[in-house]
């Protein structure tokens, strides 16, 4: 008898179709499904193969209306504020698990399941989290801090237990069409990564130029707009000086772009708003953990101080390079996610 019913995400590349297959190798019933999320993405043609040949149902599901309002406003908003958001994090969060648990739950199916690299495991005190996978540079942890309990009680995640290597194997083993496709990298609906370009085509309105400042508020030249910088820039500023500049701060009230020293971007504090623990219900007293700051980076220990209204403040040991407001800070022990919110 088969396990359950699981439905898939089937986004056309190696991960979930790999998952997809083992999921079936274990006896569970799937269903194949892509997310159409954004006009000018391609709805996977590689996917609706790689169901025919696992011989399972595929569907198309309309998600535009849902990724406009979680994802690309969002994006929007967040850069109108000075902020760097992490789209993929509301991506999956609102899109790859809310509204694919909703369009299960009409299915009446018992999970869904992605091709992300990481493992749910549940805790001695009842809580779910992930936990680091064994893909190492590849795992995606990190952008998956925002999940709910619920969310993760009804989710599986078979590439977690791989890396990337031996599931591009296993795809291969299965003979699915899609074993030497390359990854998608950066933001899949912004493939130029022109974001300030795609910001002035969705809103119909140009960028508001500004004044670039230094940290004593003497003005240093004019910028194209807040939203083609972030913290930590030194490229693409177009500033004479004898030594580099870097964005150390962002106005938007004013327009205002602070410019500083390579020195200047390096921090050891951080306050986080939009907070959601994973492996407590909540933080009562202060915790030392292991806080990344962006994707990419390799985690440092800190202090981690809850706040009213639910926020944080987190001390690094060392300073931090480049901490940006709009990213996540995501905390670690043990390997598993304890939390994780949005810097401000």
């Amino acid at each position: 008898m088969p396990k359950g019913t699981v439905v898939i995400g089937l986004s056309g590349g190696v991960d979930s179709a790999a998952a997809a297959y083992l999921l079936k190798e274990e006896g569970y019933n799937v269903i194949g499904v892509t997310m159409d999320m954004w006009k000018g993405l391609p709805v996977a043609e590689d996917a609706r193969q790689v169901a025919a040949q696992l011989g399972i149902p595929y569907y198309v599901i309309d998600f535009k209306e849902a990724f406009l309002q979680k994802v690309v406003n969002y994006f929007i908003d967040e850069y109108k504020k000075g902020y760097t958001p992490n789209p993929c994090i509301a991506c999956n969060k609102y899109i790859k698990w809310e509204a694919l648990l909703k369009y299960a739950r009409k299915t009446r199916a018992d999970y869904i399941a992605t091709g992300h690299y990481a493992c749910i495991i549940k805790l001695d005190n009842g809580r779910y989290t992930v936990s680091q996978s064994v893909a190492g540079k590849k795992d995606q942890t990190y952008v998956l801090y925002g999940l709910s309990q619920g969310m993760l009680r009804h989710t599986l995640m078979p590439a977690g237990a791989y890396t990337k290597e031996e599931i591009r194997i296993i795809a291969k083993k299965a003979g699915l069409n899609v074993t030497d496709k390359s990854e998608s990298q950066d933001i899949c609906f912004i493939p130029d990564k022109d974001y300030a370009g795609f910001i002035e085509r969705v809103t119909g309105k140009k960028c508001i130029t500004g004044n670039f400042i230094d940290e004593n508020g003497n003005v240093l030249g004019e910028h194209k707009g807040i939203e083609h910088y972030t913290i930590g820039q030194r490229k693409g500023l177009n500033l004479p000086a004898k030594q580099p500049y870097y964005v150390k701060k962002i106005i938007p009230e004013t327009h205002e772009v602070v410019l500083g020293d390579a020195e200047s971007v390096f921090t050891d504090t951080v306050l986080a708003d939009n907070v959601n623990y994973m492996a407590v219900p909540c933080l009562k007293e202060p915790h030392r953990l292991i806080a990344k700051i962006r994707y990419a980076h390799k985690g440092a220990w800190c202090e981690v101080i809850p706040l009213p209204e639910g926020r944080l403040e987190c001390h690094f040991d060392e300073k931090q390079r480049a901490i940006t407001p709009g990213q996540a800070i995501v905390f670690y022990e043990n390997g598993y996610v304890f939390g994780g919110g949005r810097i401000i």
